[in-house]
């Protein structure tokens, strides 16, 4: 075991349930693994040690004081004393207090004396543990957060997050600043992009400047606000890419995906490496938070919007902002606002771009292989494996877009339609079955030439080859469940029906 430091006591770390923990007391000598921490983080039910308010079968608690570490399994009825004595007298004192954490090796933020103060820790009941824990919680979770700090108004975490009225601002706000330097950036793209692992349309717009070789451009908060999370991206470089985010009123966030480098003054709150931390750190508008080369990921998500195009919002618990995508010019003045629409490469309305293609009864729209646990899936790391996307172009929203999961091996494959129909927003129940023809596309400039991907260009248009690249079968078998089969080389004359690889899919 090796000794680390909470606030104002010591703590030990090791081995403990097949996982090394790192343990973080607050404010209190006793230290609970809460059920939820560990239920994301994927460690085994067994021996499972819960807060005093998880009464579970086995519970195992870690007692801590200086300097000395204690064990104790209720069920087993022994306690195991590390590193010196101290006589037992601290555990029953220890057992009723819960102004504590323990934080996990795998994606937490850790508090330890010399952080930063604007790191806070706290907890919101049985919900979660913990600054960092409830940032991450809640934001995957506002519902079930906004209910509890209703109900508990004087929360102090309720408050500092943002879901106690009277901790933020509330109503409209217009940014007078954009979120990076416009100036550096060459081009915007729109809401709506389907590539890779995203088979679903993107929830984000991508500021791009592929000529450009420096972390030198700018990332601006584009508004007074705070920032509440800074997460270490998964395979990122020690000191390189993070996800910020900024809450400016009580609905209103900016999120920003891979910003390279951290402001200075962002610096002391980084998160250890691929991890994340809760913090509570002001901002003012057009301050720079950190650094970008080629591209960096903004969205503005807005609790007060609830987009009608994705029918069922529990799908998307595990990025529940999603359904609160906003239109970014919306919350912009001008001349922010038009600078903005002219570094964007889409032209059709809504400029912005569109991600909710739902509507019930008909094909359209996000679907998800039955049983693969909705937009989370089944796999942490390949979680979009079970998606199914049946859309519009991002850039050219006449083209039809199929966007399918695992074709062929790959993570994903977007296809057009030859003939660019029917249109699957008209396709129902008293369609039957429908055959489409699948083949590839590109993007035209209006001067018909092939675009690069990296010039800014108005008007772009798809093209497609009407080579077949392979059948699609499906067939709407009630509101909100379809049957659906590809067969990839295939042409129409050598597909009749549906066979024993058809699967089925919901929403």
């Amino acid at each position: 075991m090796k000794e680390g430091r909470g606030v104002g006591v010591e703590c030990l770390s090791g081995e403990w349930g097949g996982r090394s923990q790192r343990l973080s007391i607050m404010y209190a000598d006793c230290c609970y693994l809460s059920r939820a921490k560990r239920e994301r983080s994927g460690v085994e039910e067994r021996n499972e040690v819960s807060t005093a308010n998880f009464p579970r079968e086995r519970r195992k608690i870690i007692i801590v004081r200086k300097g000395v570490l204690y064990t104790m399994n209720p069920k087993r009825g022994y306690v195991v004393l590390a590193l010196s004595v101290i006589v037992a007298i601290f555990i029953s004192g220890c057992v009723q207090r819960e102004s504590l954490q323990i934080d996990q090796d795998d994606n937490q933020g850790q508090v330890s004396k010399g952080m930063p103060t604007g790191i806070i820790n706290n907890g919101l009941g049985n919900l979660c543990s913990g600054e960092a824990e409830c940032n991450t919680f809640c934001h995957d979770n506002k519902g079930r957060c906004k209910g509890y700090c209703s109900n508990n108004p004087e929360n102090e975490v309720c408050q500092r997050l943002g879901f106690a009225k009277s901790s933020c601002e509330a109503g409209k706000i217009k940014f007078g600043y954009a979120p990076v330097n416009l100036d550096k950036t060459a081009l915007l793209l729109p809401l709506g992009l389907m590539a890779g692992g995203h088979v679903t349309p993107v929830d984000h717009h991508y500021f791009q400047n592929f000529a450009n070789e420096k972390f030198d451009i700018e990332v601006y908060s584009p508004g007074r606000g705070s920032i509440t999370s800074i997460q270490h991206m998964p395979g990122a470089r020690e000191g390189e890419d993070y996800r910020i985010v900024i809450d400016h009123t009580c609905s209103i966030s900016s999120i920003f995906i891979h910003v390279v480098l951290l402001s200075e003054r962002l610096k002391p709150y980084a998160p250890p490496s691929h991890g994340y931390v809760g913090v509570k750190i002001p901002v003012e508008a057009g301050e720079v938070i950190g650094y970008f080369a080629r591209n960096v990921d903004y969205n503005i998500a807005d609790t007060e919007i609830v987009l009608p195009g994705l029918l069922v919002p529990e799908h998307y618990e595990p990025e529940t902002w999603k359904v609160h995508t906003a239109n970014m010019y919306d919350y912009f003045s001008e001349p922010v606002r038009s600078r903005l629409i002219e570094k964007s490469l889409r032209t059709a309305e809504p400029v912005s771009g569109k991600i909710d293609y739902d509507i019930d009864g008909k094909l359209s729209g996000n679907w998800f292989l039955k049983g693969s646990n909705g937009y989370a899936g089944t796999e942490k790391y390949s979680y979009w494996q079970g998606h199914l996307a049946i859309a519009h172009d991002y850039l050219d929203p006449e083209r039809i877009v199929f966007s399918i999961a695992g074709y062929n091996g790959e993570d994903s494959h977007q296809f057009g339609v030859k003939g660019n129909s029917p249109d699957p927003s008209g396709i129902g129940m008293e369609d039957g079955l429908i055959i489409y023809e699948l083949v590839e596309y590109d993007y035209i400039t209006p001067s018909g030439s092939p675009w690069d991907r990296k010039s800014l260009v108005k008007g772009l248009k798809t093209e497609s080859n009407e080579i077949v690249q392979g059948i699609l079968l499906a067939q709407v078998l009630d509101n909100r469940e379809i049957k659906f089969e590809v067969f990839p080389g295939k042409t129409a004359s050598q597909v009749s029906g549906f066979t024993e690889n058809a699967k089925m899919y919901e929403r």
